[in-house]
């Protein structure tokens, strides 16, 4: 169920739920509802609220800015990224792996060398 239009849709949540079901085998298990915490990362992305303001529907701030920090600094974002990649290539009938890139002029940076 969508509460706010930055909410994941379930066919979004399909596609991303295959990534949080694996069990933990140290520490203590997470009862946390892991559609939620994404929905909060994700209404902070799309509103740029501060992490103290996110709607109370969503639980704690700290919570949800930890989980967030974790992911950003172990590369599980990167995972998910290359995992949706994977995806839509296969559906266009690609290879998951791309063969090349383009690389805009406007996003490298150089270096004038100009005098007097």
């Amino acid at each position: 169920m969508q509460i706010y239009n930055s909410d994941l849709s379930d066919s979004e949540w399909d596609l991303l739920s295959p990534h949080f079901s694996k069990e933990k085998k140290l520490g203590r298990k997470s009862h946390r509802n892991m559609r939620v915490v994404l929905n909060a990362i994700f209404y902070r992305l799309r509103t740029g609220c501060q992490w103290r303001m996110l709607p109370k529907e969503y639980g704690s701030w700290e919570a949800i800015f930890g989980y967030w920090y974790r992911w950003s600094k172990n590369g599980f974002w990167q995972k998910i990224n290359d995992a949706l990649r994977d995806i839509v290539r296969s559906k266009d009938g690609k290879s998951t792996n791309p063969t090349a890139a383009i690389i805009d002029s406007q996003s490298v940076k150089t270096v004038q060398k100009g005098g007097l």
